[in-house]
């Protein structure tokens, strides 16, 4: 996008940054997210002088996003989960996973959420549609052990992207091991297994000071049959349908798997589990889209603030706010040799550069590269600095995935999920700066 005729500011400018960091200050003192985010996309089109027009454009242009298209499949996945309910294929989840299974405990349901979420995101290459599938299965759980929403979010959002650093066919992966030119043994070795769980652990620790902070404030609506399970209570019919999910649900992502189907494949893989359960569980079809759509409209806010964060990010980017930050710092990396170089490349990358997981990968090789060459930095280490710089920048402040995670997991708390994400990405910064020090001579 361009500037208007009368804007304040000439790109690149740090003052392109100030509209995201209004909306980060509002979201932290409490301000509804879509309230939030309307006053800081109405401030970016003042400094960049966008008319009624322009400021069109962008909604349009951020219609044709994959954003919108996730947050499409997210209250899709909402509406699968009032069928799930209303069908009780709900209950039947619920009661042979806590009670045959036996994830039976708080500990034991973020572990299995987490065990989900990492290995379908990774399967399928996307965090937010695979989160979006197994949301349905898991939310229930979560809500029947008294797991916050903001805790199951912050989960998703560490878990689905953990999965895509260590997923084989993943483009983080792929991209990162082009560039670097390490094999996927010896990137997991050096770089995906330790990152992962650096942050996995720093996640933890602050979902736990999250469930303490948000417990008593806010729950997930569980409905009274699912409180007191039994096995008495679920009928033939009730398993049955449960069955026909399951095994559609695993034939469905086992396809998309081995075609290599993007994001827009969850929405038909959504739409079929929809007819299985309508047709197993023996509900009319007029009932069963009343239900679907009963339950994604209740979800729709989302679509608007993956609209809005999706504008606000244009305007930073069409400002220069994130080149600004760049240049500021850029010139520091060569004197401080291969630390330098590491550390330098992670904050630019991790802190100053909002892209696509591919851009973001290549805008670092291309700016850093040369000189971690030359300082020689080994290739360990710049793999991890690819991963900071396409991980810690969701995890610190708010972006179109935080957003639709926060749609996922269905929370509005984005100031304790940010909070809750923050542990993680302090562990790793510090992990980052030990390995700029150390990473040289072991790697």
């Amino acid at each position: 996008m361009e500037l208007g005729s009368w804007a304040l500011i000439s790109p690149p400018s740090i003052l392109g940054l100030l509209p995201l960091l209004v909306f980060i200050v509002l979201a932290l003192r409490g301000v509804e997210n879509l309230s939030a985010l309307i006053i800081s996309v109405a401030l970016g089109a003042i400094l960049l002088g966008w008319d009624p027009g322009m400021l069109a454009q962008a909604v349009e242009s951020s219609l044709n996003s994959s954003p919108v298209l996730i947050a499409l499949i997210m209250m899709l996945g909402a509406g699968i989960g009032a069928l799930m309910s209303e069908t009780k294929v709900s209950n039947v989840l619920v009661y042979f996973i806590v009670d045959r299974i036996g994830v039976n405990t708080r500990t034991k349901a973020k572990i299995s959420l987490c065990a989900c979420s990492i290995l379908v995101s990774g399967l399928l290459g996307t965090s937010s549609g695979g989160n979006a599938v197994i949301a349905p299965i898991m939310l229930p759980i979560m809500g029947t052990l008294g797991v916050t929403p903001t805790v199951v979010t912050a989960l998703f959002k560490a878990a689905g992207e953990i999965g895509l650093i260590l997923g084989p066919i993943t483009g983080v992966t792929l991209m990162t091991l082009e560039v670097t030119g390490l094999s996927y043994g010896t990137y997991m070795l050096q770089a995906g297994i330790p990152f992962a769980a650096v942050w996995l652990i720093g996640t933890w620790v602050g979902c736990i000071r999250a469930q303490k902070r948000t417990e008593g404030y806010e729950h997930y609506e569980i409905s009274d049959d699912l409180k007191d399970l039994s096995r008495e209570s679920i009928s033939p019919k009730q398993v049955r349908a449960t069955i026909a999910f399951l095994l559609l649900f695993v034939i469905l992502i086992a396809y998309g798997i081995i075609t290599k189907q993007g994001s827009n494949y969850v929405l038909i893989v959504m739409v079929l589990l929809a007819a299985v359960l309508a047709i197993f569980s023996g509900t009319k079809l007029e009932t069963a889209v009343s239900c679907v759509v009963n339950g994604a409209r209740k979800q729709t806010h989302v679509l608007f603030i993956s609209l809005c964060i999706n504008v606000l990010l244009m305007q930073v980017t069409a400002a220069g706010g994130f080149e600004a930050f760049t240049s500021l710092i850029e010139g520091l990396a060569t004197s401080g040799g291969p630390a330098g170089v590491m550390l330098i490349a992670s904050l630019v990358g991790g802190f100053g550069i909002e892209s696509s997981v591919i851009a973001e990968i290549q805008l670092i090789a291309s700016m850093f590269g040369g000189m971690a060459a030359e300082v020689g930095l080994p290739a360990g280490c710049m793999a991890l600095v690819l991963l900071a710089a396409t991980r810690l920048t969701g995890n610190t402040y708010p972006t179109t995935n935080f957003v639709v995670q926060m749609g996922i997991g269905q929370c509005s708390n984005t100031k304790e999920v940010l909070q809750a994400l923050w542990f993680g990405v302090g562990f790793l910064v510090v992990y980052l700066v030990i390995m700029a020090f150390v990473g040289p001579i072991i790697f």
